[in-house]
């Protein structure tokens, strides 16, 4: 493999970058299941003033439910303010108790990716190449900008998702990734984070969003969130239309027999549901989809079998640090732990030099 010339920040580097949330983070973008519907919340008042008139026309339009639905969001609030701790607690009692089936898949191993990928890569790390020069390796979809490519081998994604299913039925804590998916594993409490998603990120992830998409922080992704999602026939079937709190998505479909499910992609967020032509993207198994964050996407319902989605958000905080993605506002930074929500203190010319390595 054709080492990165670039050198973007490691995950070593937390200890020496400290990242953080948006205050956004305990009141914005809070899910309710029941009416598929997005809201923010910082005082009943203000939720009342906002959403009423709405959701009695989703079929809330009695004081009981309006009730149940407050107490709901209070305890997600909840959940979202206590997250971090959790978080922590939780790793250290996996890591302590928790046997892993396949220790090796904790460890990125050129082995375990596509013959494709690589070159791909390798062609990313050429000098003065062009996205027409990777015409032909990468399959764009019907959705603009929206990539498709092989990433792992069968071997690999098989020994990952009996990993998890191991982790799965195991007595160890779980964190789910987000209030969309009740099913799925964070794979930074599990131990991918250091040895595998990261170096994935830095050394081929990095040279390919480089060069597809520079113009929302595709050249300086220096953190991210990676976790899994399971759909399952008797569990999650879909997922409801979002964007994602990331500059650039990877979503691998790692396998088991599923039918249906397929992708869909809209527009952009800013652009309303109802002016917007949706794309249907087939998922294939051992391979990635690769799409800008903020483009508005859901996952339609499987009909059969199961299937487990790896899912790397990826991170700018020069872009981020402008603009929180979550709020639309200039970010009001609070502590994180670890990458937290990619969000930095750092000076503009620390981030202007590594920028420009890329």
């Amino acid at each position: 493999m054709v080492q990165c010339d670039q050198t973007p920040m490691t995950n070593e580097g937390k200890d020496k970058q400290q990242f953080y949330n948006c205050s956004c983070f305990t009141t914005d973008n809070i899910f309710l299941e029941d009416y598929k519907l997005h809201v923010r919340f910082v005082t009943e008042e203000q939720f009342r003033r906002d959403y009423v008139a709405l959701l009695k026309r989703l079929g809330c339009v009695t004081e009981q439910q309006f009730g149940d639905l407050l107490s709901k969001i209070s305890q997600e609030v909840d959940r979202r303010i206590h997250l971090a701790r959790m978080s922590v607690d939780r790793t250290a009692i996996i890591k302590s108790t928790y046997r892993p089936l396949h220790p090796h898949v904790y460890h990125l191993q050129e082995s375990f990716l596509a013959a494709e990928f690589k070159h791909i890569v390798e062609n990313c790390q050429r000098r003065n190449v062009t996205l027409k020069n990777l015409s032909h390796l990468l399959e764009e979809e019907t959705a603009p900008r929206v990539y498709r490519f092989p990433v792992f081998n069968k071997t690999f994604c098989q020994e990952l998702m009996d990993e998890l299913d191991n982790f799965e039925c195991s007595t160890a804590p779980k964190g789910r990734p987000n209030t969309m998916n009740k099913y799925g594993i964070l794979l930074n409490e599990l131990g991918f984070d250091e040895c595998f998603v990261t170096p994935l990120r830095e050394h081929y992830l990095h040279p390919l969003t480089s060069l597809l998409y520079p113009d929302c922080g595709g050249h300086c992704l220096d953190s991210h969130k990676a976790f899994v999602v399971k759909y399952d026939i008797n569990e999650d079937l879909d997922l409801s239309y979002h964007y994602d709190n990331a500059e650039v998505t990877l979503n691998v479909s790692l396998g088991r027999d599923f039918t249906e499910g397929n992708l869909y992609f809209g527009d952009m967020r800013q652009v309303a549901l109802s002016d917007t032509e949706c794309s249907e993207i087939e998922h294939r198994a051992c391979q990635g989809i690769l799409h800008r964050g903020q483009h508005m996407h859901g996952a339609l319902p499987i009909s059969s079998g199961q299937r487990w989605n790896l899912i790397i958000w990826m991170r700018s905080s020069q872009e981020r640090n402008r603009l929180c993605p979550m709020c639309n506002r200039k970010p009001v930074l609070v502590e994180g732990k670890g990458f937290a929500d990619g969000f930095t203190r750092a000076s503009t010319a620390l981030l202007a030099d590594f920028c420009a390595l890329t």
